[in-house]
């Protein structure tokens, strides 16, 4: 089913839309793509298998955004009264639509005057190719906002976000280029080889070595000699089994003893991914309501809290979340 929004009418419209892509990732995530023409205020949705009103209903609920503008290349959230900018990666395999992948994260900071700017990305074995990348998006949307007027503020705090992979980038931008930071927030920091990353790899190149750039070794040593950013919040999950936060922490405190903040939180891996779905409701609440407002009660807990630690590091004086 595809539904699509007009600005003629502002009313949904479905027609059929048949995807041939039925890999599991694909099948298991009720949206396909999103397209947003920022002239018209058109905005499209394709949903793959819908098959329920249920299914329906998630999608359409997908559409209700904070007011997201693509700006040379990120996705960008400007909320009425900023107070600080947050840069947010991403992980290797969600990061190419980051205002989709953790839509519920980023909002939640636009909702407390953080500006973000999240950057797509697509993973390549040069690492620090992506990192200058990605980091040339973010100063040219920053410019942008700036002449455009969109951005009006002269001046503000500049804070880095990155879940898994998105650490690993934050830390070569840190490490590599002269940038200024007011902090960094490194949600499951890992920083494995290509071989244990991506086994396919292995497949692909039986007889000759595939490695990233940098290594996990000249990361390692990169980020133990030239980092710069010292205020630091290091986040790992008790159910993530591929977190290295350990690690990250022993090279980092050495450097900024009293300027890095570790904090474990209930959770996994795909924590920082959660989405707010809304549980439809007919006219009577009946018990399966009432399980379904628990189960989502309990999902969200963790995400929660997560939001909380961030926003406390951020601004330790704020009790408005």
């Amino acid at each position: 089913m595809r539904v699509r929004f007009d600005s003629a009418d502002g009313r949904p419209h479905y027609e059929p839309f048949f995807c041939y892509d039925r890999r599991p990732e694909m099948i298991s995530n009720p949206f396909f793509r999103q397209k947003v023409k920022s002239k018209d205020l058109e905005k499209i949705l394709f949903c793959t298998f819908c098959f329920s009103e249920n299914d329906r209903l998630f999608s359409l609920n997908l559409m209700k955004f904070m007011d997201w503008q693509e700006v040379s290349g990120n996705w960008v959230l400007i909320p009425s009264k900023p107070i600080a900018i947050v840069h947010f990666l991403g992980g290797a395999f969600v990061a190419s639509a980051p205002q989709l992948t953790y839509r519920w994260l980023l909002e939640a900071l636009g909702n407390q005057g953080y500006v973000v700017v999240a950057t797509p990305f697509v993973n390549t074995l040069d690492h620090i190719a992506i990192a200058r990348d990605v980091l040339n998006k973010f100063e040219n949307a920053l410019d942008r906002l700036r002449a455009t007027k969109l951005l009006k503020s002269s001046y503000l705090p500049i804070y880095g976000i990155g879940h898994s992979m998105g650490c690993k980038l934050h830390l070569l931008i840190g490490s590599v280029f002269d940038i200024e930071r007011a902090g960094n927030i490194l949600i499951s920091f890992n920083n494995y080889a290509a071989s244990e990353a991506i086994p396919i790899v292995e497949q692909i190149s039986p007889v000759f070595k595939v490695e990233f750039t940098p290594s996990p070794q000249d990361t390692n040593r990169l980020v133990q000699d030239s980092y710069q950013i010292r205020r630091n919040l290091l986040v790992k999950f008790n159910g993530d089994n591929i977190d290295q936060t350990l690690l990250l922490t022993n090279l980092l405190k050495p450097r900024f003893p009293d300027m890095i903040t570790v904090q474990t939180l209930a959770g996994n891996h795909q924590t920082p991914l959660g989405q707010d779905v809304s549980w439809p409701m007919g006219q009577i609440f009946t018990p399966f309501d009432a399980i379904g407002q628990w189960v989502k009660q309990e999902v969200y807990r963790e995400l929660n809290q997560l939001k909380r630690t961030i926003l406390l590091w951020l601004n330790p004086l704020s009790k408005d979340f």
